[in-house]
């Protein structure tokens, strides 16, 4: 997945920079090329301005330290990608697109000393961008979800743990149950049970048995009477 990464980085990359070389020579310094308006209203447009600084211009003219900055930025995060290499997907893409954003803006301050933005967002006052800072955006967004998920897969297993360790727990409570009582009684709980029960249901067979035997005895005695005196009478 590490290789993956790099490789979406690199490709990323180049998308950035071919935009940028086509912004550069075919759009002029600060002309604007209007792409989607409804009715009178400006929506999203195209243009070309050289960018010293970062965002809204902060910290224009400082070129070293914002050559600096990314290389470290990017130098810790591929580390840390490597070092993850084995785990969320999610968070891997989305540390590439974080490199490859600051990447991209860094060969224009090495080449240029500058940064070419081009892309104009009209109904809100909202600083020029280009592909490198998108990929940054998208890359910081998806990295916090990751965190996110990432989280809540930890709460998930910890709680299983905890039902896992609470189950044996039980489990063990039970066996020290079963070992006192053998120990006590020489056997399981239910054979000793069962040893209980059986000279009550033997009295009990005996007692219908004998029921029985009487009652057949009786029958028979009161069919023999019939049979000697019933029929002299008659």
């Amino acid at each position: 997945m590490f290789v993956v990464a790099l490789v979406l980085s690199a490709v990323l990359i180049v998308i950035d920079q071919v935009l940028k070389i086509a912004v550069n020579s075919r759009i002029d310094l600060h002309e604007v090329i209007e792409v989607i308006k409804i009715g009178s209203v400006k929506i999203f447009s195209l243009t070309h301005i050289r960018n010293t600084g970062a965002a809204w211009s902060i910290m224009a003219g400082k070129t070293w330290f914002l050559v600096l900055l990314p290389l470290v930025v990017c130098g810790l995060g591929i580390f840390y990608m490597y070092k993850i290499r084995n785990d969320s997907k999610l968070e891997i893409i989305s540390l590439a697109m974080i490199i490859a954003g600051g990447a991209g803006n860094l060969i224009d301050r090495v080449r240029l000393k500058e940064v070419i933005d081009y892309i104009k967002f009209e109904p809100i006052n909202f600083p020029v961008f280009n592909f490198a800072d998108i990929c940054i955006v998208i890359g910081a967004v998806l990295f916090c979800v990751s965190i996110i998920i990432g989280d809540h897969k930890q709460s998930k297993e910890k709680e299983l743990d905890s039902k896992s360790q609470q189950n044996k727990e039980v489990e063990k409570c039970q066996d020290d149950l079963l070992d006192r009582d053998l120990n006590e009684y020489g056997s399981e709980p239910d054979a000793i049970d069962g040893s209980e029960e059986q000279p009550e249901k033997k009295r009990l067979n005996k007692k219908i048995v004998i029921i029985a035997a009487v009652a057949v005895a009786v029958i028979i005695t009161a069919v023999v009477l019939w049979l000697k005196f019933g029929r002299k009478k008659t």
